[in-house]
């Protein structure tokens, strides 16, 4: 993602564990890292906890524009099905860390008024109430073959549907700001 609060771009590594940044406006032939320290996870049942180890995970970078802050979302998905001979992969939980420029991530169940959208593009954050019908503190997912929705209050999967035939062109596009 691009981070207009760092003005470079950032990726999280595989776990989630660090964050690589590069600055465009000075050379260099290896990226800035960050370590991620995760200070604290939601409370989950053990059932739920060993649903999460056999996960296949994923990591997005998000940042509101409104509060600045840099939101680390892991995405845990699992077989849902094999249609002609292809897994169907379903979300089944989605946690959101807050990360400070110090590493020191903590959970959070409340992103205030952002919504965050996650896609085969790059992920985004928009203030909920500057669009009719979004709520706030959720974050909308649109897979290849999912379409979900998370509220991140209650830390569960509030909808999600796995199709079929999937989609040719998953992608959300962020709205776009007019610059004069």
């Amino acid at each position: 993602m691009y981070s207009e609060k760092h003005d470079m771009f950032r990726i999280p590594g595989s776990g989630g564990h660090l964050i690589g940044s590069w600055d465009l406006h000075k050379h260099s032939k290896s990226p800035k890292l960050q370590r991620v320290f995760f200070l604290s996870f939601p409370e989950l049942s053990k059932a739920k906890r060993d649903l999460l180890d056999s996960c296949y995970t994923s990591e997005y970078l998000v940042e509101s524009k409104a509060t600045g802050e840099t939101f680390l979302i892991k995405r845990y998905r699992k077989m849902a099905r094999v249609i002609n001979g292809i897994p169907k992969m379903k979300t089944e939980i989605l946690v959101v860390f807050i990360v400070p420029d110090d590493g020191f991530a903590f959970f959070t169940s409340d992103i205030e008024d952002d919504c965050v959208f996650l896609s085969k593009s790059e992920p985004f954050c928009v203030n909920a109430s500057s669009f009719p019908g979004l709520l706030a503190s959720c974050v909308q997912v649109f897979d290849v073959d999912e379409s979900a929705y998370a509220c991140m209050k209650r830390v569960t999967i509030c909808h999600s549907r796995v199709f079929r035939d999937g989609f040719k062109a998953p992608f959300y596009i962020p709205p776009q700001i007019k610059k004069n």
